[in-house]
């Protein structure tokens, strides 16, 4: 157990979703896992999630794969694509999380917002 929360709860989903299961339950969490979970919600990744007694209950939805990226790097708007192609399978395959100055977004809305962040994780 490491001290980064993202990539220990992307590292569980992933071994779960390779054991064959569709049920988790994670004990640490914070906000920003939830709204990264949240996002893949939205593209259906994952297929539901919430938080009963201090306890992140994960169900897990048509996942190939997922992984926080690691070291954070800084990326404007037209670096994107570089990273796209570094970290997808396939242009219009799966999505990169962002971390913007308005909160966090996928790829796509930030090409169509002209905002740039710090890269955060990645499902395809």
């Amino acid at each position: 157990m490491s001290q980064d929360i993202i990539s220990d709860a992307l590292n569980n989903i992933m071994n779960a979703n390779r054991a064959g299961k569709t049920h988790l339950e994670l004990k640490r969490y914070s906000n920003l896992l939830l709204s990264i979970l949240a996002i893949a919600k939205m593209k259906g990744y994952i297929a539901d999630y919430e938080v009963k007694n201090k306890i992140l209950s994960v169900n897990i939805g048509k996942l190939n794969f997922c992984k926080a990226i690691k070291p954070r790097f800084a990326v404007q708007v037209k670096d994107i694509d570089k990273y796209v192609k570094r970290y997808l399978p396939a242009k219009d395959l799966g999505t990169i999380i962002i971390s913007t100055p308005q909160g966090l977004m996928s790829h796509t809305t930030c090409l169509e917002k002209n905002l740039g962040g710090c890269l955060m994780a990645y499902f395809y």
